[in-house]
């Protein structure tokens, strides 16, 4: 019999996991206090950008969300925890909201039969062990199962993974989770088990390399253009190497959006508490603004303030609305800031929400 599934926390990722699971063939049920939101869900009104969310929302028909936490730990066997967590300002991943859905299944008491409670979201390394202790002895077994997934591609990511960690309390709760995974995975990845610490270390650390691999990239790049080379032929042919691949090996903006510069600060946050060295971080974090103040230069020194500027998207990526630390956007910004007339081509969410930050710095043109 296929255990029910919860998943506390139905947004960008939340929502995407609760249905990949119920095309998989299990019963799920999610979770979120916003009552407008849920009620949109269930009706199937809601609608994302997100490629196929809405496609799994409108053929679902063992999945419904509610606004009781109470009902959905009752009614499940296996729980994600699917919740927001922003940066504090000292590089720390902000974990309120996780914490107050714990302190809230905390008051809730003891359950009859051990169900499995785990951790999907960014959290700092050590935090799934802290709530471990603070939930000890009510019948919950605490995992950390992170997940590598793109911002416009996620119900993809999530079905094709090219790896499974499952930080695991125990043998047992590592084998119910990977027996739900089998079943949702339509790709065959490696799958890494692992104690909770150890997994939580993964997750930043797997990031960190990619904004490594990124501003190594553009380094390369911006010298090339520099002197006159070809920066797209000289990275294709180090990318060719299979040592390391063309994946994230290109010239373009600097990295971005809700993930990238959020594990690597985790991670410098991380180290510096346990007294390590992180100067290959620390310098590509350092060259990711380098980068954008060379971006900057180049075109000014190209392009004169009468010709007027047509930028097409300036989300941290293409496909998406999200303008969190997008140096796109940033670039936008400094361009008219320098007196250049830009306009912005993107979506009409994208356009509002840079109208509220910027107002009339730009044009703008919807999609």
């Amino acid at each position: 019999m296929k255990k029910k599934i919860g998943v506390i926390g139905i947004g960008r990722l939340g929502l995407p996991l609760a249905l990949n699971f119920e095309q998989a063939g299990f019963e799920v049920l999610g979770c979120d206090v916003r009552k407008d939101y849920v009620e949109k869900v269930n009706s199937k009104l809601f609608s994302s950008i997100e490629p196929e969310v809405n496609n799994l929302l409108n053929s679902s028909t063992n999945f419904k969300a509610t606004t009781s936490l109470e009902y959905v730990i009752k009614e499940s066997d296996i729980i994600f925890l699917c919740l927001r967590t922003e940066t504090n300002m000292d590089g720390s991943y902000d974990v309120s909201q996780v914490d107050t859905v714990v302190n809230d299944i905390k008051e809730l008491g003891k359950i009859a039969d051990t169900k499995l409670l785990i951790v999907n979201c960014n959290v700092n390394p050590g935090y799934t062990n802290s709530i471990r202790a603070k939930l000890s002895g009510l019948g919950y077994s605490l995992n950390f199962n992170p997940e590598w997934v793109a911002q416009g591609t996620i119900v993809h990511d999530q079905t094709f993974p090219d790896v499974i960690v499952i930080g695991e309390e125990d043998a047992l709760s590592g084998d119910q989770l990977l027996s739900c995974y089998k079943l949702l995975c339509k790709s065959d990845p490696q799958i890494f088990r692992m104690d909770a610490l150890s997994a939580e270390i993964t997750k930043i650390a797997l990031n960190c390399f990619l904004t490594c691999k990124i501003s190594y990239a553009n380094m390369i790049g911006d010298l090339a253009l520099k002197v006159g080379a070809d920066e797209s032929k000289i990275l294709s042919a180090v990318g060719a190497d299979s040592r390391i691949g063309n994946k994230f090996f290109k010239h373009g903006y600097g990295y971005g959006g809700p993930c990238f510069p959020r594990d690597t600060r985790a991670y410098l946050r991380y180290s510096n508490d346990n007294h390590m060295d992180a100067t290959m971080v620390e310098a590509a974090q350092k060259y990711n603004q380098i980068h954008f103040n060379y971006y900057v230069e180049d075109f000014a020194s190209k392009n004169s303030k009468n010709d007027p500027i047509l930028l097409d998207g300036v989300c941290y990526k293409k496909g998406v609305d999200i303008i969190e630390s997008s140096q796109q956007l940033d670039f936008a910004v400094e361009l008219a800031n320098r007196g250049y007339k830009v306009t912005i081509r993107d979506y009409p969410s994208v356009i509002a929400q840079i109208q509220k930050i910027h107002s009339d710095l730009f044009s703008y043109e919807s999609y």
